[in-house]
């Protein structure tokens, strides 16, 4: 497969909490903990599992930043 994307990011699933509609996929890229927020349907056919090896690929348009006062 070929993406437009750049950012790849390899990472190990660690926790996978599945909600009503979507499941949240926590990750562990090289001590990096990422969440990854996917629709129940996409959990399945990817056949996730805790120590699934994964890509994260991440693709934005905007990245937003907030400190406190």
């Amino acid at each position: 497969m070929r993406l437009s994307a750049r950012n790849r990011i390899p990472a190990r699933v660690i926790a996978i909490t599945h909600g009503e509609a979507t499941a949240n996929v926590e990750l562990d890229a090289v001590g990096v903990r990422l969440v990854a927020s996917i629709t129940l349907e996409a959990a399945r056919e990817l056949a996730l599992a805790e120590g699934s090896q994964v890509t994260a690929i991440i693709k934005a348009s905007d990245v937003i930043l907030g400190v406190e006062p």
